[in-house]
């Protein structure tokens, strides 16, 4: 039965072919090979129109799921703003993005059970089993650690701006952050930095969470892939990556409450980017 759910899953994830277009191959080593896609930068739109009509088709476990997620980080914001770090909170809501891809699987897979047409139950969607569980550990591993080395960078960039002083009240830092020579330095070189961040995590982690849930790939192959299917689509994938922190800053702006649409409404449209982006078995150049 493992079989073959196996192959039913690899089955899933070859695309149709696009007509002119010639899919790049990438080596995954005993895993074999995946063929990246060439996507027209419209293609993210239509990503998030898949996805919303994924979360409309599935309400009840989209937005259990999204509820589940907006309580986690209330719960979290609130405590640092609890004990006054409320500053922090906001590089770590930044950085807490970075583990969005994994704290996603569920809804990648309620998705792919639609797309499939397998039967959704609450087990299935909340305790997900994928096809690499060590493989996807160890990336895991690699994101919490870019994770913790952001806020390291963030408390030191601080320090370098600021010196000793203490760090400003959470309704005094956005004017300090604003109308400050120190805070505008801060803010242009912590966004620089901060965006670099973002752009490698999002380009190692956009392909290979949802293929290491559906394929046993080892996790280095799987981000290989990731960051050679930014490469060859890089402008479609930022626009991709601008569109998932815009509704994710709506979400966060709404003091969470609109993660409950927001984090399902991402989810499920990640997966369609990922079964747009990546085919499987098919005979192509490979460069």
């Amino acid at each position: 039965m493992a079989e073959m759910a196996r192959g039913e899953r690899e089955v899933l994830e070859n695309g149709a072919d696009r007509e002119g277009e010639v899919p790049v191959t990438v080596a995954l080593g005993s895993a074999g090979e995946a063929h990246i896609n060439k996507i027209s930068a419209d293609e993210p739109w239509r990503w998030l129109a898949a996805g919303w009509a994924d979360l409309w088709a599935m309400p009840f476990y989209s937005l259990c799921y999204g509820a589940g997620f907006a309580a986690l980080s209330f719960l979290i914001v609130g405590g640092m703003f609890a004990a006054q770090w409320g500053p922090i909170a906001l590089a770590l809501g930044a950085g807490f993005m970075l583990l969005g891809p994994l704290l996603a699987m569920g809804l990648y897979e309620a998705s792919r059970r639609r797309e499939a047409g397998e039967a959704l139950s609450l087990k299935a969607v909340f305790f997900v089993r994928a096809e690499a569980p060590s493989q996807l550990a160890f990336l895991a591993f690699v994101l919490s650690l870019l994770l913790l080395v952001w806020m390291r960078v963030a408390l030191l960039l601080f320090a370098l701006f600021f010196g000793s002083q203490v760090m400003p009240s959470l309704e005094n830092f956005l004017p300090t952050l604003l109308f400050t020579p120190h805070g505008l330095g801060l803010l242009i070189v912590g966004s620089s930095l901060g965006g670099m961040f973002a752009v490698f995590c999002f380009s190692i982690s956009v392909v290979s969470v949802p293929m290491l849930l559906v394929r046993d790939v080892d996790s280095l192959s799987a981000m290989h892939l990731s960051l050679r299917t930014v490469q060859e689509n890089f402008w479609p994938m930022m626009l991709w990556g601008w569109i998932i922190t815009m509704v994710t800053m709506v979400g966060m702006a709404t003091f969470m409450v609109g993660m409950i649409v927001a984090f399902p409404l991402i989810g499920h449209a990640s997966w369609h980017a990922y079964r747009g982006l990546i085919q499987a078995n098919q005979p192509t150049q490979t460069v």
